[in-house]
């Protein structure tokens, strides 16, 4: 029962974790909008592309887009560093929801940004994978804890 209560508490962590960066990235993307300067967020995001070929005029539609990027990050930032606190006591509800809600935010940066080849390992590859062993390991105490009770 200890090392299920210990795996709750490293899963629930490392979403705190992921949940704080993840709201911290949604603010910044969010805090060029308005502004004239789109490239500096989509420079933000795409970390690894030389910022001189994204430099350029956007139109106000594509900050718009920006836009809601940021606010989807700190959205599911915010859902998954409640649902971190919630994994801490063996939550299974919580456990779900930030696989789903982390979990498939970070499917669609790995297959678009990450294979696209447009970031650097630190930090969203990193990210993805601390979403990934967050959800692995709260799945496996999950599955071991045999009365799926509360540890």
């Amino acid at each position: 029962m200890k090392q299920v209560k210990l795996l709750f508490n490293i899963s629930g962590l490392l979403w705190i974790v992921w949940g704080l960066v993840h709201i911290l990235a949604g603010l910044m993307t969010m805090k060029f909008i308005g502004s004239d300067d789109i490239s500096a967020s989509i420079a933000g995001i795409a970390d690894s592309v030389d910022p001189t070929l994204i430099q350029m005029d956007y139109p106000a539609a594509a900050g718009a887009i920006i836009g809601q990027h940021g606010f989807n990050l700190f959205w599911i930032g915010i859902v998954t560093l409640i649902a971190g606190f919630y994994i801490l006591k063996g939550n299974k509800n919580a456990i779900f929801l930030a696989a789903l809600t982390g979990g498939l935010a970070d499917l669609g940066y790995f297959l678009f940004m990450d294979l696209g080849g447009y970031v650097n390992f630190v930090p969203g590859t990193v990210m993805t994978l601390v979403s990934g062993s967050a959800i692995l390991i709260s799945l496996y105490a999950h599955f071991r804890n045999k009365d799926n009770e509360k540890p």
